[in-house]
């Protein structure tokens, strides 16, 4: 018997670049080389009852700055997710990355995440330097990922 649950599942994660209008050539920028596939862990379109945006991408090494996102602002909350691959150690991020909230510049050198209320701007996001992978989620508290376009910032 199948379950009736089988709907709610994502069994192979769909690529969802198109999705994230503030990365690559949405945003009128190129991809770094350092950044992998950007799939969909969970979303509207694959689970319509989801009432999220889940997103999952590998970040590969690089040792000279690379820019990755835009800033911008949502109409929604977001959670953004960094974490290291070494089990022996799951704080050292093995990475130095930035992130702008208003402004303000953050760098980044363990796991960790940030809460991103509705209306704040927030990035650019990029990395300084990434010496081991490791994995980025994009939480977005909406079914669909979306800029407030009217807010969104020029390069």
């Amino acid at each position: 018997m199948t379950s009736p649950y089988e709907r709610l599942f994502v069994r192979k994660m769909p690529n969802c670049l198109d999705d994230l209008v503030n990365e690559g050539a949405a945003a009128g920028v190129v991809e770094p080389p350092n950044v992998g596939e950007s799939l969909a862990l969970m979303r509207a379109k694959e689970v319509p009852e989801s009432k999220i945006h889940l997103t999952y991408t590998w970040i590969g090494e690089c040792d000279t700055p690379v820019q990755w996102v835009k800033e911008h602002q949502h109409d929604y909350d977001e959670v953004l997710i960094w974490h290291g691959n070494d089990p022996a150690n799951p704080d050292d991020l093995g990475a130095e990355i930035y992130l702008d909230i208003e402004g303000f510049r953050h760098v980044i050198t363990t796991s960790g995440s940030v809460y991103l209320p509705a209306g704040t701007r927030h990035c650019p996001l990029g990395f300084t330097r990434v010496d081991r992978p490791f994995r980025f989620s994009a939480l977005s508290l909406n079914p669909e990922y979306a800029s407030d376009e009217h807010n969104t910032l020029a390069p």
